[in-house]
């Protein structure tokens, strides 16, 4: 019976009248007593709560809320023992936290569990304890007892569960050895091991022993080829120094994969800037799942900047009309604010501006509303209202600290796209000269000094950059290509380039960027390699004006004007591409 649930119902303030009562209860002899049983229905529960015991417990409450919780404690903790009432044990546990003690919370925790072997909480509270009080060696034992107890039905949860538990462990290193240890009968078990491995594998990844997760996630993967907890650990590993990882979500993605997994692959090759794989998938998500919103509009994103109008429509279109239909929530809001200033975008590239507004009008979430007033300030700027747009983007309120740096980029952003570069690179001047170093911020200052062809200007910002932030690979890029494009310091160029490739070696752009010295430098058969890889990793406006002028160069004419043409479709206004159709003097 719960005895400290009746007690805690009756207010401190009584304790002076309980006391007395209890004591007078103690006091009657045994036989004049009332019959301690209580009625409950049709029968009749005994229970062993007399006046002592009552005494026992009153005083221990007493004291645990007063002067000396110890007594409290030791009180508690003997009435539980007294009775073997798992309340009264948990009781003596919690009286051990406020006071915190957590040897006495384990001395608790570790007597209720004697009393109650098959108990699970029991077992829960001791592991919990062990691993708080970092005796992460000695949680084995509780670790293997807490999966032991569980329902055969749950177990491959509470595997799953295993990583929470050593969380904030300071030695994670031994902490997955220790697990490893103690799960020794379930990695081998073909029901349990999949989800065993994947426990192993998420505490290796704790530990910093990435390549050590790479393999617990293949052992896992054995045992069950198609378990999302494998699949998922090894989308978390997806790395190009980890290879290995992405052969694993390969495999799984041969099966029928959950949606969802197929949609962190696509989320995760397109961190890795690999769009038209991740395209791919997205296309196999949306055939195989139609009703699934949110990969219509990752694809219909991505199609937009692709500069797939049209396709980009469609998927946009679909996801409104799917994410409408279902619940709503803070997400699908933010959701439908993106297809909604996508769409905005979409009809401003017609010259639409009346519907490009009907689609801003839409937009509810009011975190999104900057980035819809960007696209207002956009509409009136096409129109040459460019005063009247700066005006719009500076009255929105500051409603968070971040929303100042927001719209400064939103403005900055708008000078660009019409060409106003000296204002632009003014207000940033005036932004980056206050303190703290904002490397975002002095890295688009040197984009747009190298716009104003103020090449001393651009690498000063640049190199404040790298010295700032030594692994901000686009700097090392920009710098080295600005360099390449004017012939200049070639040799430095390609080590700033390769220098930029060793932190994002899969980037066509920073690739594109190394074809360019290589030809600059003479090198045109290397040019051309580097930048055919590039562009079927990526078709780009800016990357087709490259190759087809290294074609051109070597006298493949028809294919430069094929590629030139590709590159049109994909951005009839890119200034690459126009500078080197009209230097070249070509008409594709």
């Amino acid at each position: 019976m719960d005895y400290y649930g009746s007690m805690k119902r009756f207010p401190l303030a009584a304790s002076a009248a309980l006391l007395a009562l209890a004591q007078v209860a103690c006091a009657q002899p045994v036989q004049n007593r009332p019959n301690p049983r209580i009625e409950e229905g049709p029968s009749a529960i005994p229970t062993p709560l007399d006046a002592g015991l009552f005494y026992q417990l009153l005083l221990g409450e007493l004291n645990a809320q007063g002067v000396e919780p110890a007594t409290g404690y030791s009180l508690i903790l003997d009435a539980a023992r007294k009775t073997n009432d798992p309340a009264l044990y948990q009781r003596a546990v919690d009286l051990a936290f406020q006071a915190r003690s957590g040897d006495a919370a384990l001395q608790a925790a570790r007597a209720w569990k004697q009393a109650h072997p098959a108990s699970r909480e029991a077992n829960r509270y001791v592991l919990q304890i062990l691993v708080a009080l970092n005796r992460v060696a000695d949680s084995a034992e509780p670790l293997k007892a807490d999966i032991a107890l569980a329902e055969p039905k749950e177990r491959n949860a509470a595997l799953g569960g295993v990583p929470r538990i050593y969380a904030r462990v300071s030695d994670k290193k031994l902490a997955a050895n220790v697990v490893e240890q103690a799960l020794a009968d379930y990695l081998a078990n073909p029901a349990t091991g999949a989800a065993a491995w994947t426990s192993v594998g998420r505490l290796r990844l704790a530990a910093g022993d990435s390549a050590g997760a790479v393999e617990a996630t293949r052992r896992a993967q054995a045992v069950n080829p198609r378990a999302e907890g494998p699949a998922l650990l090894a989308l978390e590993l997806m790395d190009p120094k980890l290879p290995q990882a992405e052969l694993l979500v390969r495999r799984y993605m041969e099966g029928k994969p959950l949606p969802e997994l197929r949609m962190g692959y696509a989320r995760a090759l397109l961190d890795a800037q690999r769009y038209a794989e991740a395209a791919q998938q997205l296309q196999v998500v949306t055939a195989e799942k139609p009703d699934y919103p949110e990969a219509w509009l990752v694809q219909g994103t991505l199609q937009l900047q692709d500069n797939q109008d049209a396709a980009a429509e469609a998927s946009l279109k679909r996801y409104i009309e799917l994410a409408q239909s279902q619940r709503a929530g803070e997400e699908r809001g933010r959701g439908l604010a993106q297809a909604y200033l996508s769409l905005s975008r979409i009809a401003e590239k017609r010259k639409d501006f009346t519907l490009a507004g009907a689609w801003l009008d839409k937009i509810e979430n009011q975190q999104d509303l900057v980035a819809a007033q960007h696209r207002r300030a956009s509409l009136l700027a096409r129109q040459g209202k460019l005063d009247e747009a700066r005006k719009l983007l500076r009255s929105l309120p500051d409603r968070a600290p971040a929303d100042a740096r927001t719209k400064l980029l939103a403005e900055v952003q708008l000078l660009r796209e019409h060409k106003q570069f000296k204002s632009a690179y003014d207000l940033l001047a005036q932004a980056t000269a206050k303190p703290p170093f904002d490397a975002d911020l002095v890295y688009d200052q040197a984009m747009l000094a190298e716009k104003l062809n103020n090449l001393p200007d651009m690498e000063r910002l640049l190199r404040q950059v790298i010295a700032s932030k030594p692994d901000y690979h686009h700097a090392y890029n920009a710098l080295g290509y600005s360099f390449a494009e004017r012939s200049l310091r070639l040799p430095e160029a390609k080590e700033l380039i390769k220098k930029a490739l060793t932190f994002a070696p899969e980037d066509p752009y920073i690739s594109d960027s190394l074809a360019w010295v290589e030809f600059r430098m003479g090198n045109k058969a290397e040019a051309l390699r580097i930048l055919d890889t590039a562009y079927k990793a990526r078709p780009d406006a800016d990357i087709a004006a490259h190759l087809g002028e290294v074609l051109w160069s070597l006298g493949q004419r028809e294919r430069a004007q094929a590629i030139w043409k590709e590159g049109l479709l994909l951005n009839s206004e890119n200034e690459t591409l126009q500078e080197t159709l009209k230097r070249l003097r070509v008409k594709p």
